[in-house]
């Protein structure tokens, strides 16, 4: 067996403890896991918005559903404005919230109505970016952002992707 001089003493008492600790830790979260994944939810609980550990995976934050409307919204780190950016194609209407000088907004609300006035959707944008599954129409996007309204009447073609954009 080597020795080597100038070597501190093993606590072996001290390193057990932090073992016991670590492990602790980990049988807890995967009892959490489990749990999760017993009720059939990926990610998270449902209010859970955020991207980490979703079914979108890349950065892609949670898929919303309000009645027959799916809709993401978020953008505020790069990975997830990136990979909204990406995602713009997939997703018949695509909003964009900045300031004047171009930085990037979140808590806007955003309200569209269809062609006779009905409510499609109601909701606050969790970031600069919002992409909204709605069926190809004209539509009103109502937004609100530090007690200024905005409003853009935008038409949802059957085979390409309507943009619209918001500065305050």
């Amino acid at each position: 067996m080597k020795s080597f001089r100038n070597s501190r003493p093993v606590h072996t008492a001290a390193y057990a403890a932090i073992l016991a600790a670590t492990l602790a830790l980990g049988y807890a979260g995967g009892a959490a896991a489990q749990q999760t994944e017993a009720s059939g939810t990926v990610g998270g609980s449902t209010t859970d918005n955020t991207s980490a550990g979703n079914t979108n995976g890349g950065g892609m934050p949670q898929v919303q559903q309000q009645g027959d409307v799916s809709f993401v919204s978020g953008g505020v780190g790069l990975d997830e404005s990136k990979a909204l950016q990406s995602a713009q194609h997939d997703w018949p209407l695509s909003l964009r919230f900045t300031g004047r000088a171009g930085e990037f907004l979140a808590d806007v609300r955003v309200q569209i109505t269809d062609s006779h006035g009905a409510s499609v959707l109601d909701t606050t944008s969790r970031g600069p970016y919002m992409l909204v599954k709605v069926r190809p129409g004209r539509y009103n996007v109502h937004v609100s952002h530090a007690g200024v309204d905005k409003t853009s009447a935008v038409t949802v073609g059957s085979n390409g992707s309507a943009r619209a954009s918001f500065i305050w």
